[in-house]
């Protein structure tokens, strides 16, 4: 465990060294953020209560999504892009090589990216949605300790979902469209375009019921008080159901793509 929380620590330190671009990043999430609230607005001037939400929480929503864009990477990117390279040129060997597991290496420094995101990039556009909205943002700690339970266990959702894509490189000359797909998929159905609850009958839930979901949408409904006492518990169980489905999969691809590695003498 100890090497996997060096990991940790080594891909939040080399985050943290691109200032630059965490700014850029701060700014531009705040820009869309304002962007998409106003969107938000005017949606719900016409139709107030849509999917539940009243106004207030539609924009607490709308800024959830910018604090948790870059940490989850709701619209692609992390490591996903590095370790299909790493697949295509054959670097992979290497990390075979290491005493380590290739996932739990890769969750590791994922998480520790993540960590950083949610700091560098999240707090920011939150404050400043707060401070120019009427937001509904909770009063309890132990609300915001949920949150932040549920957050965790969705960039375990997400990397789960971005390591499966990255793996499929073993079998394509180029991953790349299968990683637009996946982001494509991950936009959609996680809540970053429109709350799940907005969208109707079986559609919506399914929607609501897609791995997606654990990353955005399960998240904000806990910060916003939507899920109470057994809900939550239920909520939880959801997202912690597919982590551990994902991570699964992820292992079981692993060892086919292992094999197949061994087969061609990489």
């Amino acid at each position: 465990m100890r090497l996997y929380a060096a990991v940790a620590v080594s891909g939040f330190r080399r985050h943290a060294t691109y200032r630059v671009a965490t700014v850029a990043g701060v700014f531009t999430n705040t820009v869309f953020g304002f962007i998409v609230a106003y969107t938000y607005i005017a949606l719900w001037n016409e139709r107030p209560h849509l999917g539940g939400y009243d106004q207030a929480q539609a924009l607490t929503f709308v800024w959830i999504g910018q604090a948790l864009l870059s940490a989850a990477s709701l619209i692609g990117g992390g490591f996903q892009e590095e370790l299909q390279e790493r697949i295509r040129s054959g670097d992979i060997a290497v990390d075979l090589y290491r005493p380590a597991d290739l996932q739990g290496w890769w969750l590791a420094a994922d998480l520790g990216r993540a960590a950083f995101q949610l700091l560098g990039r999240g707090v920011v556009p939150l404050t400043v949605g707060a401070l120019a909205f009427e937001l509904a943002l909770p009063d309890d700690a132990l609300t915001w300790l949920w949150f932040l339970l549920s957050v965790s266990v969705g960039l375990v959702v997400g990397f789960a979902l971005r390591y499966l894509v990255a793996l499929c490189s073993f079998w394509l000359l180029d991953g790349s469209g299968v990683g637009m797909l996946s982001a494509l998929l991950c936009m959609f159905f996680s809540g970053t375009l429109l709350p799940l609850n907005v969208f109707p009958g079986a559609f919506g839930e399914v929607a609501r019921a897609l791995p997606w979901a654990a990353l955005l949408q399960v998240p904000a409904d806990v910060l916003l008080g939507r899920h109470h006492g057994a809900g939550l518990v239920r909520a939880l169980a959801f997202q912690v159901g597919w982590a551990v489905l994902l991570l699964a999969a992820g292992r079981l691809l692993q060892r086919a793509a292992t094999r197949k590695v061994v087969v061609q003498g990489g």
